[in-house]
């Protein structure tokens, strides 16, 4: 029988099977009352109420254009415009913003946009879920280049060796999910010159992809350095879904620095781009709201506290668990080499964490800061109870777990 799915589609899917096989999991379990969900970036409070507000009254008309179509609209590009300046100190313009749906439209217009069939596009070990699915679906070959082990920097020696002449982009996340490495000045600098050299070498530009999404959750008043200050053909990426954790109320966007050479046709390349890949510019409601959202963000305080208790108490209990910069995410090793297997027995506890394995990390699990208090709360004697089973047996194997 012929298959009405495209051979693309196909390897999609089988590229992302152990993340489809992971969300079986959640979407089996994650309606249980008891559950101690920590797997995904996903609220488990209620919304901000001046979130709401904002919302409700922008929803009430101005005009008769209100909710016609929209692009990258004036009140919203101003107000990033403004924040950026405030925020790297380089004059952004609000021609220089192309607002999105949240980071993961931003990242496939920058893909979009300067991405070749047959390019190479290099990305950083542990990355998001979805790099390689954008890339290989743009036709493009995806390039993995491993963060250091144990500091998770950039092996800036292995990005060298990774480029070749077909090396059209390099992307780069910091604060980087699931790790919380905030990466320096010094090595921003390192790899900023790899780029122009390499840039001058293929003589076409290298472009970076700063995937900036954490990039106001920070802790212990760090400052964070943008990877944008210090190359001039980049794209800064970022999404209002992790500061307000509203990841289903999507808007975001793509600007370019001030320091890019020709931006004007940069600028109309973008906005086609945009149209041609199904006018992918934010709704209306949500520009229009964007500067009262601007303004708000998650209790940074309390996410701070829930960091220090959940490294704290895992760390008592005999995890290895490091303390991360940025994100709401924690990056335990697992107690089993086997992480899948160490992540089924949590289920088993009714805590639910993401396994290394589908972030590419084999042998950690990902904690998502997100769970409210009470949760973190519950899952403490349940982490406790899992980690004292891995001191007294062994891990089972994958035909035993999987029941054959």
């Amino acid at each position: 029988m012929t298959s009405a799915i495209s051979r693309q589609a196909a390897l999609l899917v089988n590229l992302n099977r152990p993340f489809l096989e992971f969300q079986q999991t959640w979407a089996r379990l994650s309606g249980k009352s008891d559950l101690c969900d920590f797997a995904f970036g996903n609220p488990h409070d209620m919304p901000l109420p001046d979130f709401t507000r904002a919302l409700q009254r922008h929803a009430e008309p101005q005009n008769k254009d209100w909710f016609a179509y929209k692009l990258s609209e004036p009140e919203s590009t101003e107000v990033v415009a403004a924040t950026l300046r405030e925020r790297t100190g380089m004059p952004f313009e609000p021609a220089d913003i192309a607002m999105t749906n949240g980071a993961f439209a931003a990242i496939a217009l920058a893909i979009q946009t300067v991405i070749d069939p047959g390019d190479e596009v290099i990305f950083n070990l542990p990355p998001w879920f979805f790099y390689e699915t954008m890339i290989v679906g743009a036709k493009a070959t995806p390039v993995k280049v491993s963060v250091k082990p144990g500091t998770f920097d950039l092996d800036l020696d292995a990005i060298r060796a990774a480029i070749t002449p077909r090396t059209r982009a390099i992307l780069i996340n910091s604060p980087h999910n699931p790790t919380g490495r905030i990466y320096p000045p010094d090595q921003l600098t390192e790899l900023a010159s790899i780029l122009t050299e390499a840039s001058k070498r293929n003589r076409r530009e290298i472009y970076l992809f700063s995937d900036e999404a954490y990039n106001r959750i920070v802790y212990d008043e760090r400052d964070f350095p943008s990877p944008v200050s210090f190359y001039p053909y980049s794209f800064l990426i970022y999404t209002y879904g992790k500061t307000l954790l509203t990841p289903g109320q999507r808007i975001g966007y793509l600007a370019l620095p001030p320091t890019m050479p020709d931006r004007e046709p940069m600028r109309l390349a973008l906005m086609m781009s945009q149209v041609a890949m199904g006018w992918a510019f934010p709704n209306a409601l949500l520009q229009h709201a964007l500067p009262d959202l601007e303004k708000l963000s998650i209790d940074m305080e309390q996410l701070h506290w829930r960091r220090d208790r959940m490294v704290n108490a895992l760390s008592d209990m005999g995890y290895q668990v490091h303390s991360p910069e940025g994100t709401f995410y924690l990056l335990p090793k697992s107690p089993w080499e086997d992480d899948e297997a160490f992540c089924a027995l949590l289920a088993e506890h009714d805590v639910l964490c993401l396994p290394g394995a589908v972030s590419e990390i084999p042998g950690y699990f990902r904690i998502s800061l997100t769970a409210n208090d009470a949760m973190i709360e519950r899952s403490l004697p349940r982490f406790q109870a899992a980690f004292q089973h891995t001191r007294t047996h062994v891990a089972p194997t994958r035909a035993a777990q999987s029941g054959d």
